[in-house]
């Protein structure tokens, strides 16, 4: 379900202007936001970017440092995935498919400090077991499927080439 690619900018960029819209409408109605948000989800489902509880995800079809992933995010005026709660785990994992994907997690600032894109400090963690080895130069995270099958993350070079995935919340 990876498309993201070049080819589809265009229709990220829609994406990202419906969420603007919809964002500028009058939050005080529940009603309008649950319809805004019903008719974003019906226009944009299948196209390989999809919709969970207030925030747009869209994968990546090519592979890029974690840095250069950022950058992509950012020129469409997200950036990469932050992971609050179990549920949001459990969803990304059922996009992800087979693949490895750099998330909007490191600790490149001081080692051993995890902090999300977005500046707040890591509280719910899914690293998979003994794969948070934490050496100087494994800085950025990355979400995958382990040997148990499991969706975990580890941390790794950010030079290293992966997807990614980006993020854009309706509440921004």
């Amino acid at each position: 379900m990876i498309v993201c690619s070049s080819e589809h900018v265009e229709m990220v960029v829609d994406i990202y202007e419906s969420v603007d819209s919809v964002r500028d409408h009058d939050p005080d109605t529940e009603k309008e936001d649950a319809d805004a948000e019903r008719r974003l989800e019906a226009h944009h489902t299948g196209k390989g970017c999809f919709y969970f509880k207030s925030s747009f995800y869209c994968m990546s079809k090519e592979t890029k440092s974690w840095e250069e992933s950022r950058h992509d995010c950012s020129s469409r005026g997200a950036d990469l995935v932050i992971i609050n709660s179990r549920e949001e785990q459990e969803f990304i994992s059922q996009q992800l498919g087979g693949f490895e994907a750099w998330i909007g997690l490191s600790d490149r600032d001081r080692e051993g400090e995890w902090k999300w894109v977005d500046g707040t400090p890591l509280t719910t963690e899914y690293w998979d077991s003994g794969q948070l080895g934490n050496t100087g130069d494994e800085d950025c995270a990355e979400i995958y499927y382990s040997d148990s099958n499991k969706v975990v993350w580890n941390d790794k070079k950010c030079s290293e080439k992966l997807h990614w995935i980006c993020e854009k919340r309706l509440s921004q």
